[in-house]
């Protein structure tokens, strides 16, 4: 069966200058994503990332650990959402049917947890027929240069290949809500509960993809279980 891994990128650095530039637990996490795929004999024959710093570094630390040269094609339809560009644009919108908003971001976006309820608000409104502006990619863009971007990699590597894509929460939602079959407007329950270096699992035959699992950190656990670490984070 044909596979590939859907990983987002490991703990970046929030709150940081570069907020790009991997943190030292998501220097970690990505390392030992490379022991686990190593361990469990998981040998890719390419690989894919965004070019987004996070995604290429958690990339090439990862695939560190195979036992031989993985290509790795940078692709930026793998790139992240730009959440500062929805927030910059649509917020004005937002807040003028959700006040509370307004509290949030009148609190400083500083605090994740504020951040991420700010994102939540400006994510949904993007995906909904609702938002018409021309100063933002709009959903049906975005979401169909995912789609082409997946199609793509399937038809290149074709049949019996196991793959590997780096990238980021609000992608790999989009992926997942587009195998499922789902309108943008359930992508970002699948958005939200994304861990740092998580694992999802897709099998593909032909142009028919499935999903197999979702967000598996449960290695991160069990590696860092072993060596006495907190190797799991959500932001």
């Amino acid at each position: 069966m044909a596979t590939i891994y859907l990983v987002r990128h490991g703990q970046a650095s929030f709150g940081a200058e570069d907020y790009d530039a991997l943190s030292e637990l998501g220097c970690r996490q990505a390392q030992v994503l490379g022991e686990y795929f190593r361990d469990c004999d998981i040998r890719l024959d390419a690989a894919y990332c965004g070019d987004l710093k996070r995604q290429r570094d958690t990339a090439r630390l990862a695939l560190a650990a195979q036992p031989g040269e993985v290509p790795l094609t940078v692709d930026p339809r793998f790139n992240e959402v730009d959440n500062d560009a929805q927030i910059r644009h649509l917020l004005p919108d937002v807040v003028a049917h959700n006040p509370s908003i307004q509290a949030l971001v009148d609190a400083g976006l500083s605090d994740s947890k504020h951040y991420q309820k700010v994102i939540e608000a400006v994510f949904n409104h993007w995906v909904s027929p609702a938002c018409d502006n021309p100063d933002l990619q709009s959903w049906p863009d975005y979401s169909g240069a995912v789609r082409a971007a997946l199609a793509e990699v399937i038809a290149r590597q074709g049949s019996g290949k196991t793959l590997a894509i780096f990238t980021s929460g609000g992608t790999l939602a989009t992926m997942v809500s587009q195998v499922l079959g789902l309108a943008g407007d359930h992508t970002y329950r699948f958005y939200e509960p994304v861990m740092n270096c998580s694992v999802t699992q897709l099998f593909y035959s032909g142009e028919r993809v499935s999903l197999s699992y979702f967000n598996d950190c449960s290695y991160l656990r069990v590696y860092g279980a072993r060596r006495g670490e907190d190797l799991t984070s959500y932001r």
